[in-house]
């Protein structure tokens, strides 16, 4: 496993927990009945699940795909969310002359994902009501901020007390655009030049499916009871 010394974050353990000692999300802690954590799976997951085991507070999923530039995917151009919410950085496609066709083509390349791990990650559960809740929304990291904006846009539509977006480590650019679209944005290292979320974390490997699975059934009695 690559490994990076010196870096601010441990690993996605690390992260979580770094997050939860947070003043600004300690005062959610022991709120089951009208606070909820979402995270963005994959690597999300294991954040955000450290966070609501802390905070004993529900955790479920926000399903996002980012949306990658036809050659280099792991640049964002934009991103899709559950709820039909589509963003894109128009700005940056035209800089690119990226075509309407090749935007569209990714779109329905993603969307098709987005449905697969909705399937496959919650089955036929039902979604949780965010109306009138603090809904807390947590990533590994922030690069882009595409899909933290676009999951953003979502979880509004379900007319949410307050969206609170939450990150261990991001760009600050970034962070600085997603605190617009939020209620609060908490990202607790946001160092320049930023270039990639990884190089933050000392181990950053990749979360799989079965992780993220074990994870959620770990959380289902997370906050059941009012510490």
């Amino acid at each position: 496993m690559w490994l990076r010394r010196n870096a601010p974050i441990r690993d996605r353990v690390d992260a979580g927990n770094q997050l939860a000692s947070d003043q600004r999300l300690q005062k959610y802690a022991g709120r089951g009945t009208d606070t909820i954590i979402l995270a963005l799976p994959r690597g999300g997951v294991p954040v955000a699940f450290e966070m609501a085991k802390k905070l004993n507070v529900p955790l479920d999923l926000m399903l996002v795909r980012k949306l990658g530039i036809p050659f280099h995917e792991e640049t964002a151009m934009g991103a899709i969310a559950m709820g039909g919410v589509t963003y894109i950085n128009e700005e940056f496609v035209s800089s690119l002359g990226i075509s309407n066709a090749d935007v569209q083509r990714v779109i329905r390349k993603e969307t098709e994902e987005l449905h697969r791990r909705s399937k496959h990650y919650r089955g036929n559960k039902p979604y949780p009501i965010l109306a009138d809740k603090n809904v807390i929304i947590v990533d590994d990291g922030v690069a882009t901020g595409a899909t933290l904006r676009a999951a953003i846009q979502a979880v509004k539509q379900f007319n949410p007390k307050q969206v609170i977006a939450a990150a261990p480590v991001g760009a600050r650019d970034s962070c600085r655009d997603l605190a617009q679209v939020a209620d609060e944005m908490i990202c607790l290292h946001q160092p320049e030049p930023f270039n990639a979320v990884g190089l933050w974390y000392e181990s950053f490997p990749q979360t799989e499916d079965e992780e993220v699975m074990e994870l959620l059934r770990k959380a289902e009695q997370f906050g059941k009871h009012e510490e």
